[in-house]
C-alpha cells in the first residue's frame, strides 16, 4: 500500500477502494482535515494516532497541499461526511451492519431512517448523553454494551473532532473483540445526513470554504476559533521538509 508524508504526518490510505476492503482487523479510520494536521503538530499522542492508523485527506485545502508536494501519487480526497454513503452502499451490496455512535439524538434517529429508507441497509444507532472526555467508567461501560448488543460491522462515531478520535484510540481492542472490521471517527456527519445541518455547495467544497460556509451556518465562537486553528495548515505546509 502507497503512504505519502505530509506535514508531519502519514497517510496510508490514499484511495477509497483500499478503505473498503475488508481486512482481518478492525481498521480505524482518521480523516484528516486542516485542524487535524495543525493539533496532531503540537500533540503527539495524537499524531501517534493518525501515523498509527488509516488516515485520508478530508477538506479541499488539505488534499490540493498534498498533491501539490506529491506530484507524482494518484489519492482520492475521503472525508467523513461522504464516506458515509459509500460505506452504506457497500454494507447494502455485502450485508454488513452499520451502527451511528453519537451526535444529537434527533440528528442520530433522523439519519439512520435517511440511511434505512435510502440503502434497505440493517443499521442503528446511539446518542449517549454528553461528557467531556476521558469519560467515566460507568458511561464508558454502558456505550459499550449497546454497541456490543448490535452485533454491528461498521461503526460511525459522532463524538465531535478529535474526542472521537481518541475514544476510538482507547477502545480499539475491545471494538475490534466484538468483531467490528471499520471504524470512522464522522464529527458533524450524522446532522447532515439527518439534514438537521446544511451541508455547504460543491462548489465551495472545491474551492476549499466549506469551513467558512459552516461557520455561516452555526455561528460560534468555538467554530471561528477552529476555523483560525486550521489556517496554520500553510505553516506545516511551507516547513514540512524540517519537521
Amino acid at each position: 500500500m502507497d503512504k505519502i508524508k505530509f506535514s508531519g504526518l502519514e497517510f496510508k490510505t490514499l484511495r477509497k477502494n483500499d478503505l473498503l476492503e475488508e481486512e482481518k482487523f478492525l481498521k480505524f479510520i482518521v480523516t484528516v482535515n486542516a485542524e487535524f494536521i495543525v493539533k496532531a503538530n503540537n500533540n503527539n499522542a495524537f499524531k501517534n494516532i493518525i501515523n498509527n492508523n488509516y488516515a485520508t485527506f478530508d477538506g479541499q485545502i488539505p488534499y490540493f497541499l498534498a498533491c501539490l508536494k506529491n506530484p507524482k501519487f494518484n489519492f482520492d480526497k475521503l472525508s467523513g461526511s461522504d464516506l458515509i454513503y459509500d460505506f452504506c452502499n457497500m454494507a447494502k451490496d455485502k450485508n454488513k451492519k452499520v451502527f451511528l455512535l453519537g451526535g444529537y439524538e434527533k440528528s442520530n434517529k433522523n439519519a439512520i431512517k435517511t440511511l434505512r429508507r435510502r440503502y434497505n441497509i440493517s443499521i442503528d444507532g446511539f446518542s449517549p448523553a454528553y461528557k467531556t472526555y476521558p469519560f467515566e467508567k460507568s458511561h464508558d461501560e454502558a456505550i459499550l454494551k449497546v454497541i456490543k448488543e448490535a452485533n454491528t460491522d461498521i461503526l460511525f462515531v459522532g463524538f465531535g473532532a478529535i474526542k472521537q478520535e481518541f475514544w476510538i484510540d482507547q477502545h480499539k481492542d475491545e471494538l475490534e473483540n466484538m468483531g467490528i472490521k471499520w471504524v470512522v471517527g464522522s464529527g458533524g456527519t450524522f446532522e447532515f445526513v439527518s439534514g438537521e445541518i446544511k451541508r455547504s455547495p460543491k462548489f465551495l467544497q472545491k474551492i476549499g470554504l466549506e469551513g467558512v460556509f459552516r461557520l455561516l451556518m452555526e455561528p460560534s465562537k468555538l467554530r471561528f476559533q477552529r476555523l483560525i486553528t486550521s489556517f496554520g495548515i500553510f505553516k506545516y505546509f511551507i516547513f514540512d521538509k524540517k519537521l
